[in-house]
């Protein structure tokens, strides 16, 4: 663990830092853990260009100046490109004002561009002290001590453009802001029956493109790494016209700015837009999106990637500072697990993505740019063009879907995802209301393909869902499911659809009905499920938490802190016994402090945190937001913390309370959700069909083995499929939690940016990886997302 009163007495060679042009939340990150390890942190202001200008540009950062950063877009300490830094006497006067400030690690987020010019000056950076020795503008004290640059990068990039990990930092905030356009654009277009096409950013990248696609369920997309065939047109025409004839009042066309035929000629929006007034007649409108895509407030996704990337930065550079051959690296994203990559190694990969393209190697740079790129492509053809049905595989097996649990955001997407590619697959898909209560009831009913077309942006659950466990209905159930041939289920929820699936298992012996492939998809707020990191509809109730909107969330209810003064704020979450949505909601709004059940605390701690909120209004911030878990504790509930804060608060602040409540569940699904909806129901289904034709055996479907009863979830770095049956071993079935949750290694992290003092465990932390290594192979049973 990191001592931070040993640090800084320690290690002389951490005196000065810099960072360049971060984005805030990983600017207050990188600042605050740097000053955590007893380091100097300094801004560049205007990136490159104010290391080069030097003077007013290079200032320290103190605890206080990284304050209400995280709500705020953009990069407070600005950045801008700089000719100068190109040319080898530009990066003399950078390395001249670096040295004068005793910086000697940099910490820079930017593109391949950006980190490549990092990567030079820091080879150039002997050669450049020599040269100012030479001209009598260093001592030779200042060069010994300021002999090795050391830099790590963070990418930050809307397009998510560069190689190596699976997002960058800003992409997942422009997919929100573009998700709210075409959700505002689809409520007009059905209205008068019109044809939207919308141009999205990203170079020549696709991924905004694409993902925005498969989150709001669009007709068409034009990529660069997916040029359409020369008969594009007529088959685009085709489709469009048959969406119509189905009584679908919209059609949404979703375009590349970098988007190119198979000729590398672009393809514009302009072009389509008269080709559909052309050939169907359609009323068309073309949204250019534009640099919309890259304001407003960062999501709660990229501001706890950010802050996660911001630490994880610095204790690079404290291992690097220990070392004089690491190579510079790069911060990265590999599913749930920070990774450190080769910088050059990042770059060389990225351009290797251009290079295929400029040669039509399409198929190559969907590949170089990562199997996270090449998975949502996968999805997209699986899900965007709907086969006749001479078309589609034979396939006598019957497949139904249900919703179990609470309702949580990004449900009907996985179940239009999971109606559609089963339909592919040649199955015929069964939709069942009201979860089991619904099933052993007999509502149920066949799903067309037709049936789910506008499911992804929808919140809550259209198929409806009950906490309805089927153990008291199993005969009944069986029944149902003998009339109308149920050979698979697909259970989409929360810990009751956990449960109900261990029931169904154990009822295996009893009921042959029940020994079918079954596979079940988390979905749930609380992110409470055993065998996966993350649940469908967590990220969209910590959105809830944290964005600025017309209800009374943290964002809003600091900037109001911010306007009277001296105020502190007593919230509420959801979640049950599980801790997850006011952690990482905290982390993600700045909170001073978050109580949970899986860490307890008493009376003293009470009285430390209110302490520590009294010396904090003594400074320049003066506000403070405490989050609380619903059933962190039994007697130190909400209105008894606010009444304790409030009563040693008189005289130095004051407070206020909410209780978010069923907020938390409501509202349109976020990008993410909808993705990782649609990608998991996919992955699932093919699954199902897999299984079902390896237990498809005298002409029955039956299986009795542990695993064809799984929970598919993300571990780590991939997608696993795991039996209900060893994960029960792993679950607290009282507090209805994993007994092992791997986002309490961030309640450190979160308590350090709040200045706690506080050990931080680096056991998790990344280890340098090559590119080439970073993504293990699918199997049978696990498969990167």
């Amino acid at each position: 663990p990191c001592d931070p009163e040993k640090q800084g007495q320690e290690d002389l060679k951490m005196e000065g830092w810099m960072v360049l042009a971060c984005m805030n939340a990983a600017v207050r990150a990188v600042v605050r853990m740097g000053i955590y390890v007893g380091a100097k942190v300094y801004f560049i202001h205007e990136g490159y260009q104010g290391m080069v200008d030097g003077g007013d540009n290079i200032i320290e950062a103190t605890w206080e100046s990284v304050s209400s950063m995280l709500q705020v877009g953009g990069t407070v300490i600005g950045s801008a490109r700089c000719k100068e830094f190109r040319t080898h006497e530009g990066r003399l006067k950078a390395a001249l004002n670096l040295v004068k400030h005793s910086i000697t690690n940099l910490c820079v987020i930017g593109g391949d561009g950006s980190l490549t010019g990092a990567n030079l000056f820091r080879e150039e950076w002997s050669g450049l002290l020599n040269e100012l020795v030479e001209q009598g503008l260093v001592s030779e004290e200042e060069v010994r001590s300021n002999s090795e640059l050391h830099i790590v990068g963070m990418v930050g990039s809307i397009d998510n453009d560069f190689c190596g990990t699976d997002m960058t930092i800003g992409t997942d905030s422009a997919l929100h802001r573009i998700i709210e356009v075409v959700d505002a654009i689809m409520t007009t277009a059905q209205s008068h029956q019109r044809t939207f096409v919308l141009e999205v950013m990203g170079r020549h990248c696709g991924y905004l493109a694409m993902v925005s696609a498969l989150a709001c369920g669009a007709d068409w997309v034009f990529i660069p790494e997916m040029p359409p065939e020369d008969d594009w047109e007529d088959v685009m025409c085709q489709k469009l016209s048959e969406n119509r004839a189905e009584r679908k009042r919209l059609n949404i066309i979703i375009v590349a700015e970098g988007a190119i035929d198979c000729h590398n000629k672009p393809i514009t929006c302009d072009y389509i837009k008269d080709l559909v007034v052309r050939r169907l007649g359609f009323d068309t409108r073309v949204t250019i999106l534009g640099h919309v895509q890259r304001g407003g407030t960062p999501s709660a996704f990229d501001r706890i990637l950010a802050s996660r990337m911001g630490v994880e930065a610095v204790l690079a550079l404290l291992e690097a500072s220990d070392s004089d051959n690491t190579p510079a690296c790069v911060v990265s994203l590999v599913g749930n697990q920070a990774v450190r990559l080769p910088l050059m190694e990042c770059v060389q990969m990225t351009q290797e993505v251009q290079k295929a393209m400029d040669e039509k190697k399409f198929e190559d740079a969907v590949r170089l740019r990562g199997r996270s790129f090449e998975n949502n492509l996968v999805t997209y053809r699986l899900l965007s063009h709907r086969k006749a049905d001479s078309e589609l595989p034979s396939s006598s097996f019957n497949v139904a879907v249900l919703n179990v649990g609470a309702p949580a955001a990004g449900m009907n997407g996985a179940v239009r995802s999971a109606v559609r590619v089963g339909i592919t697959e040649g199955h015929k898909m069964f939709a069942v209301n009201d979860g089991f209560e619904g099933f052993y009831k007999g509502q149920i009913k066949e799903i067309k393909w037709g049936d789910v077309g506008g499911w992804t942006g929808q919140g809550g659950s259209l198929l409806g869902t009950k906490r309805t466990l089927p153990g008291a209905h199993l005969d009944k159930i069986a029944e149902q499911m003998r009339i109308y041939n149920i050979n698979a289920l697909l259970v989409i929820g929360g810990f009751e659809a956990f449960e109900s699936l261990l029931q169904l298992y154990e009822a295996r012996a009893d009921f042959q009905e029940f020994c079918i492939p079954m596979c079940m998809l988390p979905a749930t707020i609380s992110n409470n499920m055993p065998g996966t990191d993350l649940s469908i509809g967590a990220d969209t109730a910590i959105n809830a938490i944290v964005e600025v909107r017309e209800r009374p969330t943290c964002d809003r209810i600091k900037q109001s802190a911010s306007g009277t003064k001296r105020r502190v704020f007593i919230i509420e979450t959801m979640g049950g016994y599980c801790g997850y949505l006011a952690t990482v909601g905290g982390l993600a709004a700045g909170a001073d402090t978050v109580y949970i059940y899986e860490e307890p605390f008493d009376i003293r701690d009470l009285q430390a945190n209110v302490e520590h909120l009294t010396q904090k209004m003594k400074t320049s911030i003066q506000r403070g937001l405490v989050l609380r878990n619903e059933n962190c504790n039994e007697n130190f509930n909400t209105d008894f913390i606010y009444q304790l804060y409030s009563e040693e608060g008189q005289g130095v602040f004051d407070c206020r309370k909410n209780i978010l409540g069923h907020m938390q569940q409501g509202g349109a699904p976020s990008p993410f959700d909808r993705n990782f909806g649609t990608k998991v129901a996919a992955k699932a289904i093919q699954w199902v069909t897999k299984t079902l034709k390896e237990s498809f055996k005298g002409g029955r479907v039956f299986t009795n083995s542990p695993d064809t009863a799984c929970l598919l979830g993300m571990r780590r770095r991939a997608m696993v499929f795991q039996p209900v049956s060893q994960l029960r071993d792993e679950t607290d079935f009282v507090h209805r939690i994993p007994k092992e949750q791997w986002w309490l290694k961030l309640r450190p992290l979160m308590k350090i940016l709040a200045k706690y003092k506080t050990s931080y465990d680096v056991s998790d932390s990344g280890q340098l990886e090559h590119v080439t290594q970073i993504r293990p192979r699918e199997t049978k049973t696990s498969a990167d997302i």
